[in-house]
């Protein structure tokens, strides 16, 4: 089968879930942040958070404190945009 043979929808399916995959590897080795990510993805990054559940990825890995404070300041500011 070639490619030219498979629907367009698949096609696109198949490179969209191969994005994701490759940016959620980068992620879980700590290769790039959590915003990163869910900019490259074109998403919310509490809606990475639910990916990352997906892929096994834990939300608070090997982090500092200082780093993980800057996660949760992130987060809250996210929170408060939304609120507005």
């Amino acid at each position: 089968m070639q490619v030219r043979d498979i629907p367009k929808a698949h096609q696109q399916e198949a490179e969209s879930k191969s994005k994701e995959a490759y940016i959620m590897t980068l992620l879980r080795h700590g290769d790039i942040s959590t915003g990163k990510a869910a900019k490259i993805l074109g998403i919310h990054r509490v809606d990475l958070l639910d990916l990352m559940g997906e892929y096994d990825i834990s939300v608070f890995p090997d982090y500092t404190r200082e780093e993980l404070e800057n996660e949760v300041e992130q987060a809250m500011r996210i929170l408060e945009e939304g609120d507005k």
